[in-house]
């Protein structure tokens, strides 16, 4: 899925060209660190240019500028053939992480939007849930889910699965739980791995639908009023 950009963000970016050092795991499961340069940063975001690793949207990557590091999620990727190849757009998706050593403007608006060529199903929304995840070998072990849809979920734990193995999760939703059959999307050592529900039954669906009406948007289209932020 390629990402274009266009429309709303909600802080400003500032043009500068840095070098930062990313890492992770690419699409197809192998490990880089590399150095790229910045095109323009924020408080929460940023645009580089030169990366050469394949990469997916939601994935997690890590950024290191000097002595400071912080993990970031791809939010876009720009289309091969164009003048934004080679680009990707991050969300630092621990903010209160401070990253960059010169200052940034304060909060405000400006025109940008990560807008999909082709939208995943669903919204995603923050969260902190326990999650059971047993693997069909027998072997169970619990986790936290970061973010969560009606189509998937991330969840934050340390322990490696390979893109395609099989799950079933049980999702702790307050004092109820939601269990689907799911698959490894992707995922980063050390970090956590993305999954996509592949089954999953109508009363756990509309358990899920129910406690994500309690949530903020993690990542669902911003509104066009210019009064509101996402």
């Amino acid at each position: 899925m390629l990402l274009k950009p266009t429309g709303r963000r909600s802080q400003p970016r500032k043009q500068v060209e840095v070098p930062v050092r990313i890492f992770g795991t690419d699409s197809a499961g192998k490990v880089f660190s590399e150095k790229v340069l910045t095109v323009n940063i924020g408080r929460t975001g940023a645009e580089l240019a030169g990366v050469r690793p394949r990469l997916s949207p939601d994935e997690i990557i890590g950024l290191t500028y000097g002595a400071n590091r912080v993990h970031f999620r791809v939010k876009w990727i720009g289309a091969a053939g164009t003048s934004k190849a080679g680009h990707v757009g991050l969300l630092n998706i621990a903010p209160e992480k401070p990253l960059w050593d010169f200052p940034l403007s304060s909060d405000a608006l400006d025109d940008y939007q990560p807008v999909s060529v082709e939208q995943r199903h669903g919204a995603r929304f923050r969260c902190q849930n326990s999650i059971e995840i047993h693997t069909p070998q027998g072997a169970s072990f619990w986790g936290t889910v970061s973010d969560l849809g009606l189509g998937g979920c991330y969840i934050e734990m340390p322990l490696p699965l390979e893109p395609g193995t099989k799950l079933r999760v049980g999702i702790w939703l307050a004092q109820t739980k939601a269990w689907a059959e799911a698959q490894v999307a992707h995922g980063t050592p050390g970090l956590g791995v993305g999954l996509k529900f592949i089954e999953i039954s109508d009363e756990d669906r509309e358990k899920i639908r129910r406690f994500l009406e309690t949530l903020a948007p993690f990542a669902r289209k911003p509104p066009r009023s210019p009064q509101m932020k996402t």
